[in-house]
């Protein structure tokens, strides 16, 4: 014949008689109260629930680090891949000099590429040592994803005159018809 578990129990030592009869009185008025339809409070049963909805929410904020993480880590990737794809040599014989985080650097350039830093054709990008001079369009995709990685780059101005503009010097009257 099956013993119930408190019977068990009680035989067993490890719960008295005085036990047994007060958890099988708790459980008759759980049924009592669930059959006449009044709430229940099971605490066992919310302190679980409790401890889950933390258990989730904790899990939540791991999965929401760990994903800013894993973006940060690809639009690293990114740049680095845009770095190498569009990278221009930069030795020559002609000194450019900039402002890097407070600190004056110089990279030696060929002439053109200098002038190019200059007007705005090109940028230089990078993070500490690790500089490279890369076409505007490529340094404009970089500070899209990173602006921390953006060192040079300089905008043209409209209004000012080309250097190759053999008539820069002349003025044109505000009152000449055609």
């Amino acid at each position: 014949m099956a013993k119930s578990l408190q019977e068990q129990l009680r035989q067993a030592g490890i719960a008295s008689q005085k036990q047994v009869v007060s958890a099988r009185k708790a459980q008759n008025t759980k049924e009592k109260k669930q059959r006449k339809g009044q709430d229940v409070v099971d605490e066992t049963a919310d302190l679980v629930k409790q401890r889950d909805a933390e258990t989730l929410a904790r899990d939540k904020a791991l999965n929401e680090e760990r994903d800013r993480a894993a973006d940060q880590k690809a639009v690293q990737a990114q740049i680095q891949q845009i770095i190498e794809l569009n990278a221009i040599a930069e030795r020559g014989d002609t000194q450019f000099g900039f402002d890097h985080g407070g600190v004056i650097k110089s990279l030696m350039l060929q002439s053109d590429h200098r002038q190019a830093l200059i007007r705005g054709a090109l940028a230089i990008v990078g993070k500490q040592d690790q500089l490279s001079i890369v076409p505007r369009q490529a340094a404009e995709k970089i500070a899209e994803r990173d602006e921390s990685w953006l060192v040079v780059l300089n905008t043209r101005d409209e209004n000012a005159p080309d250097a190759d503009d053999e008539y820069a010097g002349y003025e044109v009257p505000d009152d000449l018809m055609w």
